[in-house]
């Protein structure tokens, strides 16, 4: 059984081995994929986008461990939900939301049986203590109704993927580029529209010159404003959440 793992750990301090370690000794058969660390800290945004992305490549049947959790140690619930492709660990506070939002949720539940997670509980370090810890049950073959009572309705973020003329900069990947909350139309623009500037719309990096502004289709199907060889959030001042707005 594989867990796929994606945090805001980073991978500097001791925390992702750590938590690779707990699920070894529960389930030394399970396969641990590091999706990616390199979350920037806190940022449900970024994390919920990335998981968004990967979420339809992922074997039917694997396990998702996400851990971006600015609300660790409150009263903000951990979870686990299945759907009919996936099975996901996380903390409710809308980080699953865009990734489930294309799945058909077959059933989520809390993780609030102390039988499934370790003895002491740290109020800093849910990854290690609860969300390894049930991720690794789970590919021992718990069933997800044992971790706890049912749950009716998940945190929402408020960011999904959408099919409209206007939307916004959902977050940035490590070259700089900005995703966006619009799908790629299947007809395409003139150019794009962020924060009173006009972007040509493109259809490779290779189609503009060094250090100019572009927007195309990115690799995930969502409209994306990029530089060529450069960073479009330094280079155009772009931040999370400006408008963006397609031109016929």
């Amino acid at each position: 059984m594989s867990i796929f793992f994606l945090s805001d750990f980073g991978v500097r301090d001791h925390y992702v081995g750590v938590v690779e370690a707990v699920i070894e000794k529960i389930a030394p058969a399970a396969r641990v994929v590091h999706l990616t660390h390199g979350v920037p800290p806190q940022d449900l945004r970024n994390g919920s986008w990335q998981l968004w992305a990967a979420s339809p490549h992922l074997p039917h049947g694997s396990i998702v461990l996400a851990v971006v959790d600015p609300g660790v140690g409150s009263e903000r619930r951990a979870v686990v939900v299945e759907t009919e492709r996936l099975t996901y660990v996380a903390p409710d506070n809308g980080l699953l939301e865009a990734a489930l939002a294309e799945q058909t949720v077959k059933r989520a539940h809390a993780l609030t049986d102390p039988a499934y997670r370790l003895r002491d509980v740290s109020a800093t370090f849910h990854g290690r203590d609860i969300f390894g810890p049930a991720a690794a049950h789970l590919a021992s073959g718990v069933d997800p109704a044992a971790f706890g009572d049912a749950v009716d309705a998940l945190a929402p973020l408020g960011l999904l993927p959408r099919d409209a003329a206007y939307g916004e900069v959902w977050t940035f990947d490590h070259f700089g580029n900005a995703l966006t909350t619009l799908r790629a139309p299947e007809e395409a623009p003139t150019a794009i529209t962020v924060s009173g500037r006009r972007v040509p719309w493109v259809e490779t990096y290779a189609s503009v010159g060094p250090g100019e502004a572009l927007a195309l289709r990115g690799s995930s199907g969502l409209v994306e404003l990029s530089v060529r060889d450069g960073s479009a959030r330094e280079a155009l001042a772009l931040t999370e959440g400006a408008e963006v707005r397609l031109v016929p």
